[in-house]
């Protein structure tokens, strides 16, 4: 929710089951968006209307909360407030239940058993809005409702309806480039990793069996098919590249790693130019020979002749006159 001002509040939204997302909201008409062909789950049109008003409310009355204690909490506008709800199931592991909420990014409190407890780095003001927040009887009652009975429900029903997208596996695609010189004398090493699913992945630069420990593993980015990429890149100096792999493992690879080596990798621009290069030299002979063989004056290297005993200097040279 970013609140700008008393009349200018903007809320988005958006919900996941584990990588995929299911749902966005359109805070305009207060309804969700389906984004998967099961999003709707085992839920009907009715019990879907009744979460949609659910969060339409607390989409209007959570930042009338806090812009109605904006000097008591010391709020500037404008701010940010995050919400994160939900419930997490693993096979065999107590299902896990939790709603919690941000300012400016930061954590501020989190419910458990009908009451707000303060974020430790949340300070003063979390304190406060959670002595306000606990008195608001029935939106705790609903919040309480909505995560131990409404989401394990519709968990367990979009689960079923999902698996086998949940269950796909796609191979990742990788290759190698070299990135911005970081200084003289180094390499920027760059391993990319794309189109896998599910999203876990492990890629890291090796030298053998040896770990490098200088990897950089950037964030994993969504693509718009549902699959991820990722790059982890090293800064070697030159002359330590060689030896150097970069080794991928995914769960859609059998077990089997990917490993690609650095000296097997070369730009695509030395190869055109290792190429190119003599070619251009050996066309720009020839045209020269030939012209030299269509030339009255021979364009023969001079050669130096026999000098002449009786001549302090003398050169060799052609004249066609004498020819």
């Amino acid at each position: 929710m970013s609140i700008y001002n008393r009349s200018w509040t903007q809320n988005q939204g958006s919900a996941w089951l584990d990588e995929l997302q299911t749902h966005k909201w359109d805070s305009k008409k207060g309804v969700f968006v389906n984004t998967q062909p099961w999003s709707k789950g085992n839920f009907s049109k009715k019990e879907l209307m009744e979460q949609e008003r659910g969060i339409q409310a607390a989409s209007i009355r959570i930042p009338m909360i806090f812009q109605d204690h904006m000097s008591q909490w010391q709020l500037e506008y404008p701010f940010q407030i995050q919400l994160v709800g939900g419930c997490d199931y693993h096979f065999g592991k107590a299902l896990v239940r939790f709603m919690r909420i941000a300012y400016q990014g930061s954590d501020l409190m989190s419910f458990q058993n009908m009451s707000w407890w303060p974020s430790p780095k949340g300070g003063r003001r979390a304190q406060q809005v959670c002595t306000l927040f606990n008195q608001y009887h029935v939106l705790n009652l609903r919040i309480q409702e909505s995560i131990n009975d409404i989401c394990p429900c519709f968990l367990l029903g979009l689960r079923d309806a999902g698996k086998a997208d949940l269950q796909q596996q796609v191979r990742p695609e990788a290759w190698l480039s070299g990135g911005p010189s970081p200084g003289p004398g180094h390499l920027l090493l760059v391993c990319h990793v794309s189109g896998f699913y599910p999203k876990p992945v492990w890629v890291m630069w090796m030298r053998g069996e040896q770990e490098q420990q200088g990897s950089q593993r950037g964030d994993i980015l969504p693509h718009a098919d549902g699959t991820w990429y990722l790059q982890t890149s090293l800064d070697v100096e030159a002359r330590e590249a060689a030896g150097l792999s970069c080794r991928v493992r995914h769960s859609s690879l059998g077990g089997q790693d990917m490993v690609l080596y650095w000296e097997q990798h070369r730009p695509l621009v030395l190869v055109f130019l290792e190429v190119m290069v003599p070619l251009v030299f050996l066309a720009g002979l020839a045209f020269w020979l030939w012209k030299c063989w269509k030339s009255p004056w021979r364009c023969c290297p001079v050669l130096p002749l026999e000098r002449d005993p009786g001549s302090p200097s003398s050169s060799a040279r052609l004249d066609p006159a004498q020819s």
